[in-house]
């Protein structure tokens, strides 16, 4: 009886001691989540703050490159938790096998580079290369966003990073929102640099359409251009033309951020950009060269900004070559759902 005792004791050591190094374990993980995103939120006020102090011209950036984010991404906590277990299905020998490892994630309106950081961490672990862009106007980009007027000037930044590739490489392009008007533009002009494009919630528009098209449906214009809107810019004075417009916080974080953590937020709050109208309501012109892109689309389903019929009837009027969805996603994936994006994105590389 004292025999089974010790052993049970023993026992119930080892359950103890196991249990923990779990709380440890856990713990190590929540802080080192919380110091990933203090990095980002004091990265993106000091980029604000920057900002104001550059020299003319365009400017694109990559985010997160650096071994210490890497290995700090490794062990976040949920939603960014067991990276490796989760990336099993892209193998060395798949790894190795992919012809084009280069995605090239462009933001939607408001946003800039630094929106991405979450799905560069994730696909750097994955042994792909990631390069995040800001639009012009956008991020940390100096030029004022009231001078932006057409979909040519706001791509610029993506345009001429595509034109500099080598005659023989090519990449993924991953637009979100209204970037999806940016990737539709580069299509247009450089198919050939353009493995795939994937749009994720995106306004993949068809010819003759503006990329504003989509959220009026959703958003009402009528009320977003009324005389008495308050997410108006009017950058040349009030008695001319509305040069960009912005939601107001509480409003942003209904129609974006309905199921994005809370730090996300925080960090979006602080780093968001009025969006240059002009390029909103250009009309795209696409010809034939346009639709021999490869195009993908990934649908978010608890999408406040532009709903799950509204992203159904974009896949239905110009139909991709696959479609995803990702369920409990809000209109930015990227902080709500970054783990399922990420699978997509990977499944979708590896389309022969």
């Amino acid at each position: 009886m004292g025999n089974k005792l010790i052993c049970m004791t023993k026992k119930d050591g080892r359950i103890g001691s196991r249990s923990k190094r779990g709380s440890m374990s856990k713990r190590k993980s929540a802080m080192e989540e919380e110091m990933l995103h203090r990095q980002a939120l004091a990265l993106a006020i000091q980029q604000h703050q920057l900002s104001q102090r550059f020299d003319n011209g365009s400017l694109s950036r990559r985010i997160g490159s650096t071994s210490s984010r890497r290995r700090a991404a490794a062990n976040l906590s949920d939603p960014l938790s067991n990276i490796s277990s989760n990336n099993k299905e892209l193998s060395p020998e798949s790894l190795d096998n992919m012809k084009t490892k280069k995605f090239v994630l462009v933001h939607g309106e408001g946003f800039g580079a630094w929106c991405w950081y979450k799905s560069i961490a994730l696909l750097e672990e994955s042994g792909l290369v990631p390069v995040s862009l800001d639009l012009m106007g956008s991020g940390i980009d100096q030029t004022d966003t009231n001078t932006v007027i057409t979909l040519a000037d706001y791509s610029k930044p993506l345009i001429d990073y595509l034109q500099k590739l080598r005659d023989d490489e090519k990449v993924i392009l991953i637009g979100h929102s209204s970037g999806g008007a940016c990737i539709s533009y580069a299509l247009e002009l450089l198919p050939e640099k353009i493995s795939k494009a994937v749009y994720v919630c995106a306004t993949m528009v068809s010819n003759g359409q503006k990329p504003f098209d989509p959220f009026a449906e959703e958003l009402g214009s009528a009320e977003l251009f009324s005389p008495d809107s308050k997410s108006l810019v009017y950058g040349n004075g009030t008695d001319k033309p509305p040069t960009a417009f912005m939601f107001d916080k509480q409003h942003l974080r209904g129609l974006y951020f309905n199921q994005s953590p809370s730090k996300d937020v925080a960090l979006a709050m602080v780093s968001m950009r009025p969006v240059p109208l002009g390029p909103m309501m250009e009309v795209l012109s696409l010809s034939d060269k346009y639709g021999t892109g490869r195009r993908f689309y990934i649908q978010t389903l608890d999408d406040h900004a532009l709903s799950a019929d509204v992203q159904e009837k974009l896949v239905r009027e110009n139909p991709p070559q696959g479609v995803f969805k990702i369920k409990g996603s809000d209109h930015c994936p990227f902080f709500s759902k970054p783990q399922s994006l990420h699978k997509i994105l990977i499944e979708i590389a590896q389309i022969p």
